[in-house]
């Protein structure tokens, strides 16, 4: 660190010379007239015509030959050599450059283009301009496993260095793209929900509290963007989708960080399994489009995603997993069983709860390729439906992919009735300790009595699948800036 603050100290002064000459070391503009990769790709024409092009960027790497200088500079679209020389620039020029100019400084530059000795595309550089002044030094190296969390802290410097973190951020992109492009092409259209919200809801979590001084009230920061999409539903629209950024005040791991991306869409008179047809069409939809295959390789395993998908059932998969039938045992034995199993397991749990954590442990590390795990326990999901012909499971799936859960899914409770006596019995459970429990909402079971169409629903977590599809192990790697506890 004394090093650096050394290297500062150096720089100001450099930046105080440059403005004593009445130079502006940090201009308002500059005439830029090509991006890099342009001349690069255009380099004979220009070349042939001997054409001045002016150019911008961060100068990367210097090395001096006696009068002339060889630096590389880079923005955006790639990095070109820059010659500069002394008998073209001048004397004064050259000695201006020379003593105040630095690796990490932003330049521009006008000049024409030739190949050195070695075939290198080189400008030849006429004049030149300070854009930025640096004051920190780039490290030198960023090592990325050795300084992980530095990584994600100063971001800024892992995407300059790390040519795989920029790509993985590049692709997010796409893969956001080509989502937004498959559910328009389907007929649902986009929406915005209120992210302060008076009271949150839409899944069980515990939410970020805030307040708003105009109104004197307590808001929060939405858990779920759900509740207001099926409003919609209520005022007439089919089909509609929002993508957005959800809030949850809990841990911190690989796969989870307490500010996320959701994707969310709702589509009237459909039901779960309707939407297990268009999840499959869907995600092929992402692979084929972002990645031209429907196979992709995470921490050095293959996953396939070429449809159909299997579709287990919940109970089925713990009673193979984990040797346990948790239709027959009752919260009591299933409480006993986990702790037997090893599952961490807390006794103000709801058996519901208990048997997730039983199935979290034993079965979500064995489903590898992209699997449907369907009906699960009655009590866990407080806005689906329980199936017509067993009302002790929901009609539901979770898309489970190489252990991750990344889609959840339902068909949506419509009856205003029968959402009232769920909201209570969460309530019940909210007072007996449960604070992730759902809270009552008056004004969406009103909006209910109005009447909803029968719908399906979907919810992803957009950085869990950017995560699989760029092979990353942690959130972090693909959130530009995750949440970190101050040094």
């Amino acid at each position: 660190m004394a090093i650096i603050n050394e290297i500062r100290k150096i720089r100001l002064k450099k930046l105080e010379a440059i403005q004593k000459t009445g130079i502006l070391a940090f201009p308002e503009k500059t005439k830029r007239t090509h991006q890099i990769a342009e001349p690069l790709k255009d380099f004979s024409r220009l070349s042939r015509l001997k054409k001045e092009i002016i150019l911008a960027g961060r100068i990367k790497s210097l090395r001096g030959h006696g009068g002339s200088i060889f630096f590389d500079i880079e923005d955006g679209s790639g990095s070109i050599q820059i010659f500069l020389r002394k008998d073209r620039v001048g004397e004064k020029r050259y000695q201006f450059f020379l003593a105040n100019f630095d690796i990490g400084d932003f330049i521009e530059v006008r000049g024409i283009l030739f190949k050195t000795k070695n075939g290198e595309k080189t400008l030849e550089a006429a004049d030149y301009k300070m854009l930025a002044k640096s004051l920190l030094p780039l490290p030198e190296k960023w090592h990325g496993l050795q300084d992980v969390e530095e990584r994600f802290r100063k971001r800024y410097l892992d995407l300059l260095f790390n040519k795989e973190t920029k790509e993985n951020f590049r692709k997010r992109s796409e893969i956001i793209k080509a989502i937004r492009l498959f559910l328009e092409t389907e007929g649902f259209v986009e929406v915005e929900t209120p992210v302060l919200q008076p009271l949150y809801g839409g899944a069980e979590a515990k939410p970020f509290k805030t307040h708003l001084n105009a109104f004197d009230m307590e808001m929060f920061l939405r858990i779920a963007p759900e509740l207001y999409l099926k409003r919609l539903l209520v005022a007439g629209f089919e089909k509609v989708y929002e993508i957005g950024r959800v809030f949850r005040n809990e841990g911190v791991d690989r796969s989870h960080n307490p500010e996320f991306t959701m994707l969310e869409f709702y589509w009237a008179y459909a039901d779960y399994k309707d939407m297990m047809k268009l999840t499959e069409k869907f995600i092929e939809f992402v692979l084929k489009t972002v990645f031209k295959k429907t196979k992709v390789s995470y921490e050095g395993k293959e996953v396939n995603f070429r449809a159909p998908w299997p579709r287990v059932e919940y109970d089925a998969l713990i009673r193979k997993h984990a040797n346990v039938d948790i239709n027959s045992a009752n919260k009591d034995a299933l409480f006993k069983k986990a702790k037997e199993l090893g599952v961490l397991t807390e006794s103000s749990m709801s058996k519901f709860q208990i048997a997730d954590a039983i199935y979290k442990k034993f079965c979500l590390p064995k489903l590898w390729n992209p699997t449907f795990v369907i009906h699960h326990l009655a009590g866990a999901k407080p806005l689906a439906k329980l199936l017509d012909d067993n009302q002790s499971q929901y009609a539901n799936f979770q898309l489970i992919i190489a252990g991750w859960e990344v889609v959840n899914a339902f068909s949506e409770q419509n009856n205003p009735i029968a959402q009232r006596k769920v909201f209570e019995e969460q309530a019940k459970l909210k007072k007996e300790g449960m604070e992730e429990a759902h809270p009552m909402d008056e004004d969406f079971i009103t909006a209910l009595e109005y009447g909803m169409p029968p719908a399906a629903g979907f919810g992803m977590g957009i950085d869990r699948f950017v995560a699989l599809l760029t092979n990353s192990h942690s959130l972090r790697e693909v959130i530009l800036f995750p949440t970190m506890r101050p040094k």
